[in-house]
């Protein structure tokens, strides 16, 4: 069991370091890209734990394009700032035209 959560977590990573600069995903579309559709959560746990993994995880968020994984970055709004410095309008931990920034890796890779 613990190989298949490393395994399935370095695939998550895999996909998020494929992310472009001034986009957006979902836990969701990466676990629905990786054929998990129901793991959307485990991919926020990969998420929570991609720490010193080079893995952009302030660009995934939830399927509202919410941050709802903000408080697990250093400091109060370093994911917002994150996404602010890649051109991305940020109101209410809500993104601004979030589907003009959505990349669906179902679709891109």
């Amino acid at each position: 069991m613990k190989t298949e959560t490393i395994n399935f977590f370095d695939k998550v990573y895999q996909v998020a370091k494929q992310i472009p600069y001034g986009r957006v995903t979902s836990y969701g579309a990466i676990a629905n890209y990786l054929g998990a559709a129901k793991s959307a959560r485990m991919v926020g746990y990969a998420m929570n734990g991609s720490v010193g993994k080079d893995v952009p995880a302030h660009r995934v968020v939830n399927r509202k394009g919410l941050l709802t994984g903000k408080h697990h970055f250093e400091g109060t709004n370093l994911m917002q700032e994150l996404l602010e410095s890649e051109g991305i309008k940020i109101i209410d931990n809500q993104i601004q035209g979030f589907d003009k920034v959505f990349w669906d890796p179902s679709n891109e890779l």
